[in-house]
């Protein structure tokens, strides 16, 4: 039995799950033939989910998370901000 308390950091848990789930998302568009990029793209400046496809639940998941969290980790991976 683990006596230690145990700590729930909220910023790292959104962190992983927008990470999880762009992958799964760049996986599909990748799979489909899309370019992941020019798709993921549309769909953050315009929010039009077709943008994203269907396929293995990508277009869902996408939708699990809001673009501006979206960006928020994008730009700090991008700038290696932790």
């Amino acid at each position: 039995m683990n006596e230690n308390t145990m700590q729930f950091d909220m910023e790292k848990n959104k962190k992983d799950l927008t990470r999880t789930i762009l992958m799964q998302v760049n996986e599909s568009l990748m799979e489909k033939g899309y370019n992941p990029i020019n798709q993921l793209v549309g769909y953050l400046i315009s929010g039009d989910p077709s943008y994203i496809t269907n396929y293995k639940g990508a277009r869902t998941l996408i939708r699990k998370l809001e673009r501006d969290d979206i960006l928020d980790e994008v730009i700090k991976a991008y700038l290696l901000i932790k």
